[in-house]
């Protein structure tokens, strides 16, 4: 089955089960007409000598048809609705209020322009959960306390991060915060598998070192690279390795200020559009090498196309100091 999405104010698409078209009328010289019970030349009898003539009655004209084509599904609108009123846990008082918005899945198909498969997927990606029947994100101070409560039980039972038992997690844990969420925040962080019978998670470390990042990061305007490594070692899990390229789409390094300084920049904050994102990147930046700005546009990359194909058509190149940087085509005000 076939969905066409979109409120008033949106381009409509048209969306299978697990794809997204936009939807363009096209116009053709050729009129279509409309035929019930129309014969194609294979149907009608193939022998020369026994020529027919039928007689049809034509129910309609069109000198136009839809055109689609495929495209990108367009999510961000979904981590803004249920940003709306993320979940804080449940002792919250807003929670118990019963005043915020909650959507299902089935409110999120008649909002989204994206296929079913589409936005399940996404809701994973951003690690939304189900609550009561309704799809919530976390507060990130709440997810953050779900997390520490999870690093520190494994590092107090001094177990190994590739191998921490749900059971075991579930028991400690559960007087803490409900059960269903110390799962869910293994379920974000770490890998399921199950060994002789039990469940286990694998934990992965450059998530959970993005997230320590991001949670130092999100106080500081600017914060000195060399101290932020620094500190940023110390706050993540012992046995865990902090790098540089686990904040891709996070965090954005200036290696021309003197000292050099990080700062965060996620890329889900940035304009969907493709024109308005990268205004947007050159409005924070006037030029960009092509590391630097992959992480910022690969999401918007059509089927087959690539990060240097959008870079040429929405940016123009150039030299500097033996490095080739991207710039803007047009005046950024």
């Amino acid at each position: 089955s076939l969905v066409i999405r979109g409120e008033k104010d949106e381009q409509a698409v048209l969306c299978s089960k697990d794809k997204t078209y936009d939807m363009k009328i096209a116009d053709t010289s050729n009129m279509l007409l409309f035929i019930p019970g129309c014969k194609t030349p294979e149907e009608l009898n193939a022998d020369p000598s026994s020529p027919n003539i039928i007689h049809s009655q034509i129910a309609g004209f069109s000198n136009n048809y839809w055109e689609l084509r495929r495209c990108r599904p367009k999510l961000k609108k979904l981590r803004k609705l249920l940003m709306e009123d993320p979940y804080e846990g449940p002792d919250s008082r807003k929670d118990q209020a019963l005043t915020f918005s909650k959507y299902t899945t089935e409110d999120l198909l008649s909002l989204i322009q994206a296929s079913e498969e589409e936005i399940l997927h996404q809701l994973q990606v951003i690690d939304a959960c189900k609550i009561e029947g309704y799809w919530r994100i976390l507060e990130f101070d709440y997810e953050m306390k779900l997390l520490d409560h999870v690093t520190q039980l494994i590092d107090s039972e001094s177990w190994s991060l590739s191998k921490v038992p749900l059971r075991t997690c579930l028991e400690e844990l559960g007087s803490l915060e409900p059960r269903e969420m110390i799962e869910h925040i293994l379920l974000s962080y770490g890998r399921k598998y199950v060994d002789d019978g039990e469940v286990y998670f694998e934990m992965r470390e450059d998530k959970i070192c993005r997230a320590i990042a991001q949670m130092l990061l999100r106080n500081a305007v600017k914060f000195n690279l060399s101290e932020f490594q620094e500190v940023w070692q110390q706050s993540v899990p012992e046995g865990m390795t902090t790098r540089l390229d686990q904040l891709k789409g996070l965090a954005l390094v200036d290696r021309s200020s003197r000292p050099e300084t990080i700062s965060l920049l996620k890329v889900e904050d940035l304009p969907e559009d493709n024109q308005e994102r990268f205004n947007s990147l050159f409005g924070i930046r006037e030029k960009w090498t092509e590391a630097d700005i992959t992480p910022y546009i690969q999401d918007l990359c059509a089927e087959k196309q690539t990060v240097g194909a959008l870079l040429t058509k929405y940016a123009r190149s150039s030299m500097l100091n033996g490095v080739k940087v991207y710039n803007s085509r047009r005046l950024i005000s």
